[in-house]
């Protein structure tokens, strides 16, 4: 994410219930992301997750863009 998006996002978590919401479940998801990619033999069952979570976190992220996306036009 770009330094000008991540600004955008801070003005506007505190009055942004959903776009707060999102943001923590993103940096979640790049915590536990960044965790799994540092195995070195992940399982399957920790690649599966690795994989499932990747989506989620571009899920979340796309839906963020949208919202920024309408408050950058306004």
């Amino acid at each position: 994410m770009e330094r000008s998006e991540i600004d955008l996002i801070q003005r506007l978590t505190p009055k942004h219930d959903e776009l707060r919401h999102l943001w923590h479940r993103h940096q979640a998801f790049e915590k536990d992301l960044t965790r799994l990619d540092s195995l070195r033999y992940p399982t399957e069952a920790e690649r599966r997750e690795i994989g499932r979570l990747k989506r989620l976190k571009l899920r979340g992220k796309e839906r963020m863009q949208s919202i920024l996306d309408s408050h950058k036009n306004v």
